[in-house]
């Protein structure tokens, strides 16, 4: 008889793999849609006519320099914080000031950080990171106070698991923290099973504001 556990992983993994073909076939949609928009303009521009080809949920850049963040994390009983109130979610290009560090949401630069298990030796743009979250990435932020064998530990987890991504943020409150979009907690180390029950709750969780959007096409730095 196959136990629980072991049913549980085998669903998460075919739910992970069905995300990636998705995400396959939502890329070459894209790429074909890239093209179309190109000989549009093109031909627009022959009429002179410019056409500007950009999303509607983007802005013109004019945003103000805050995250469009109102509300606050509050503590849960089984250690996560869960923020309570709105996050924005416009796509600007002036730096945005975050409430928290790191951040789990709010307005955000257009492109993501690639989020397939990648990790990242050198501190991150927040703006980037946070349009990871978006796509439903767990975000793995550590301080130069982690030995460099937890960080290898830590490292290894996530190049195992699709839609997370690793870096160094020093200015943070712990040594070792778990970013979702809109949920942060501490954990102690890469053996601590509240890490891999973040994971399972909050990689392409309920929380996500686009499930299923690409973590991979983005930024590599």
């Amino acid at each position: 008889m196959v136990s629980p556990s072991k049913s549980s992983n085998a669903a998460r993994k075919a739910r992970i793999e069905e995300m990636r073909r998705a995400e396959q076939s939502r890329e070459r949609r894209n790429r074909v849609l890239i093209v179309t928009a190109s000989v549009v303009a093109v031909a627009a521009l022959v009429a002179g006519t410019v056409v500007l080809v950009r999303s509607q949920s983007d802005d013109d850049g004019t945003a103000a320099a805050d995250a469009k963040a109102t509300g606050e994390l509050v503590t849960g009983a089984d250690g996560v914080k869960t923020w309570k109130g709105k996050l924005g979610r416009t796509h600007v290009t002036k730096k945005v000031k975050y409430p928290t560090e790191p951040p789990v949401g709010g307005d955000h630069d257009r492109a993501w950080m690639n989020c397939n298990g990648d990790v990242y030796t050198k501190a991150l743009n927040d703006m980037n990171a946070v349009h990871s979250l978006e796509h439903g990435a767990v975000w793995v932020t550590y301080t130069d106070k982690v030995p460099k064998a937890e960080v290898d530990a830590l490292a290894a987890k996530v190049r195992k698991t699709p839609y997370t991504l690793m870096s160094p943020v020093q200015g943070q409150a712990a040594p070792i923290m778990l970013s979702a979009w809109g949920h942060q907690r501490t954990v102690t180390g890469a053996s601590d099973p509240k890490l891999a029950a973040f994971f399972e709750k909050f990689v392409q969780g309920e929380q996500t504001p686009e499930p299923g959007a690409a973590c991979t096409g983005g930024l590599s730095q």
